[in-house]
């Protein structure tokens, strides 16, 4: 959709978004600082693929976070710079997050999002139970040895894990592990969208997607008309749409103009950005339609996270200290593996139809060309996912 049109769009109707409810300062800061994070990490991986994206931003800092009651020196150091946290006190960090998981997670949100962290150390590695329980506390995950040099043992017990914690949604974390393995992170979320109003699948139907200038995917298009929060970025040259779910969350999905590279955008995307087109959102009568789509992405994280300066904590020295003190110890690799599904899917709650009735025809917007999306919980704009879609019809 060109600029214009947008802008024409933003401006039918100017209504302020209702006020949400606050967070505590501290609070407020850490949301802020993690969504710093997820923008430095989404640039980070998005850099290193043409295909689609998907992000648990927020589930990689938790177990990040975790992870920093176990070390000291330079590794804590780079890990609170890496996650946006420098200046804090790390020994304020558990709390905070646990504060914070408390707000992000309350609600009917955790009936549609299933996520897991663990802590994976070899065996003979002796963990200090006061760290055993702070990462079961605050952090809401678990700490579990494992002999590596059974590698086929090792990886059907990650496997069992995760599957555990997304109820069976997703099923294979991990294809081996080193035997030489030393300590690994592990971080799995799996989301149903729900959004509300619904889309109606009596009204979908197959239309083009322009994955580029030369290749055109068929792909189950979706539709409603309706009243939309929408903005536009003249800077950027994208329209930005809220789709609001019924657990609270909401996807903000990220279109650029017909003549703008997604990469061009994606470049300049960061946690203030992200702050600045919610601020922006304007209610508007709008026909949307958008692709129905599955997304399942699975990263290995260490390289890119030493692109965001986390380096000691994977070294030979890492100062690991909450973990019997063991000689070598040091992290072999950050796994993350989340499924999401947007579709029609409604709660019973939830009002569908697809069409409303208007005295006049609104304008359309159809998202048939790669584009970025942030899913973030509205009460704290604290950013849960991030990805992009290329290609609606891959995974």
């Amino acid at each position: 959709m060109a600029s214009s049109t947008l802008l024409s769009l933003v401006g039918l109707v100017l209504l302020t978004l209702a006020s949400s409810q606050t967070l505590g300062p501290s609070l407020q800061d850490l949301t802020n600082r993690n969504a710093d994070f997820a923008a430095r990490l989404y640039r980070a991986v998005s850099s290193t693929t043409d295909d689609n994206v998907f992000l648990s931003t927020f589930t990689l800092s938790n177990g990040l976070s975790a992870l920093l009651g176990a070390t000291g020196g330079q590794s804590q150091d780079q890990l609170l710079q890496g996650l946006s946290l420098s200046g804090l006190e790390p020994q304020s960090v558990p709390d905070l997050f646990q504060s914070l998981r408390t707000a992000v997670l309350q609600g009917g949100v955790a009936s549609n999002l299933r996520q897991g962290v663990a802590i994976f150390p070899s065996q003979g590695v002796e963990v200090e139970s006061s760290y055993l329980d702070q990462v079961k506390t605050q952090f809401g995950g678990n700490v579990q040895t494992l002999d590596y040099t059974t590698p086929l043992d090792a990886s059907d017990a990650i496997n069992s894990w995760v599957q555990g914690n997304t109820g069976d949604q997703v099923l294979e974390l991990v294809t081996t592990v080193d035997p030489q393995t030393k300590l690994l992170l592990a971080t799995a979320a799996t989301y149903q969208i729900r959004f509300s109003p619904s889309f109606n699948a009596s009204v979908t139907q197959d239309e083009r997607f322009f994955v580029d200038k030369y290749h055109v995917v068929m792909v189950p298009m979706m539709f409603r008309a309706d009243k939309y929060f929408l903005a536009y970025d003249r800077s950027l040259k994208v329209g930005v749409l809220r789709l609001s779910m019924v657990d609270g969350l909401a996807m903000l999905v990220v279109l650029p103009d017909e003549d703008v590279d997604i990469t061009s955008v994606e470049e300049e995307v960061t946690g203030e950005k992200i702050r600045a087109w919610i601020r922006q959102l304007k209610k508007t009568k709008l026909e949307v339609q958008l692709p129905r789509f599955l997304l399942e992405r699975s990263y290995s994280l260490r390289d890119v996270l030493e692109t965001l300066s986390i380096t000691k904590v994977f070294q030979d020295d890492a100062d690991i200290i909450n973990m019997g003190g063991a000689e070598g110890l040091k992290l072999t690799q950050v796994y993350q593996k989340s499924v999401m599904a947007v579709d029609e899917s409604a709660d019973d709650i939830t009002t569908g139809g697809g069409v409303n009735a208007f005295s006049t025809l609104p304008p359309r917007l159809t998202i048939n060309r790669p584009f970025m999306f942030v899913i973030y919980q509205q009460t704290s704009d604290s950013v849960l996912f991030m990805g992009r879609v290329v290609d609606p019809s891959k995974k």
